[in-house]
C-alpha cells in the first residue's frame, strides 16, 4: 500500500486562505533559453522502462518549455516517429543517435554521443 503524506509540498505549495484580501503571487521566473551554440547536449539511446524498444533521448537542453517543445517537434519531424519533452529530456523513439546529433550540430548546438 502507498504510503500517504500530508505535507504542503504535496499539495503543490499552496496554501488555502479565507482572507479576502489575500493575494498569490507568483515567484517562478521563465528560464530564459540559452544560444544554440552554448548549448552541451547528451545523445543516449536507452531502452529501460521501455518494454525492451530503443529510444534516442537527448539530455541537457536548458531554456523553457516552449523551446523544449519545439526542439522536440523538429526532431520528431525529422525522423517521423513519436516521442515526448519533459524535464529537459527529448525522448524519440527508436535509434536514431547519429541522424538526430548531425541535425542538432548543424543548428549549431554541440552534442555529445553518450554510451554504446
Amino acid at each position: 500500500m502507498a504510503k500517504k503524506s500530508n505535507s504542503l509540498e504535496d499539495l503543490g505549495g499552496f496554501v488555502f486562505s479565507t482572507n479576502k484580501d489575500f493575494e498569490f503571487e507568483n515567484n517562478e521566473e521563465q528560464q530564459e533559453t540559452l544560444p544554440n551554440n552554448e548549448q552541451r547536449l547528451e545523445a543516449h539511446l536507452d531502452k529501460k522502462n521501455r518494454g525492451g524498444k530503443i529510444a534516442t533521448v537527448i539530455k541537457g537542453f536548458e531554456g523553457s518549455d516552449d523551446d523544449l517543445k519545439a526542439l522536440a517537434k523538429q526532431l520528431k519531424t525529422l525522423c517521423g516517429v513519436g516521442g515526448s519533452a519533459k524535464d529537459g529530456e527529448i525522448i524519440i523513439q527508436g535509434n536514431f543517435r547519429d541522424k538526430i546529433m548531425d541535425f542538432l550540430s548543424k543548428e549549431g548546438y554541440k552534442v555529445k554521443r553518450v554510451g554504446g
